[in-house]
């Protein structure tokens, strides 16, 4: 099973990758409208709301950890 080069999320059916299109490497949540792979600013806002939400942590230090997560992902591992 693949995984989301952006944001580790395990890619498992069809509907999981953006617009169905199994050759990507990345998961529909990290991808625009288009297809293509957000940047990683947008990346990392998405994964900063995600983890206050779920988390219920405060948005500097959910950004710290996104950040954290981020670097040890294959497409952000040379960003920032």
């Amino acid at each position: 099973m693949k995984t989301c080069i952006s944001c580790g999320m395990p890619l498992r059916e069809k509907k999981d990758y953006p617009l169905e299109d199994e050759s990507k490497d990345y998961c529909v949540h990290c991808a625009n409208a288009d297809g293509t792979l957000q940047t990683y600013d947008e990346r990392l806002d998405g994964m900063t709301s995600f983890i206050i939400k779920t988390q219920g942590l405060d948005h500097e230090v959910a950004q710290s950890v996104a950040k954290d997560m981020m670097s040890k992902l294959p497409a952000w591992k040379d960003v920032h």
